[in-house]
């Protein structure tokens, strides 16, 4: 199981990057748990500047803008 945290606002962006995280679990058969983290200090406390970001098992993986889903596949792999 992957612990996955969508760190953002909760702007459409940040919305689309937990589908996005979520559809790609999916067609991995890999089972996540996705938390969207919308307080800024706890993202502040992750070093992020620019979301959306990402968090796949306690490690920022991506941050700033859409993620590609092969780089998604990677981090849940």
């Amino acid at each position: 199981m992957k612990d996955v945290k969508v760190l953002g606002p909760g702007c459409k962006r940040c919305v689309t990057t937990a589908e996005m995280v979520q559809a790609e679990a999916d067609r991995l058969g890999v089972p996540v748990t996705i938390e969207k983290v919308t307080d800024y200090a706890a993202i502040a406390g992750y070093g992020i500047v620019s979301t959306p970001a990402i968090v796949v098992d306690g490690k920022v993986v991506h941050a700033g803008g859409l993620p590609k889903a092969d780089d998604i596949a990677h981090w849940l792999a």
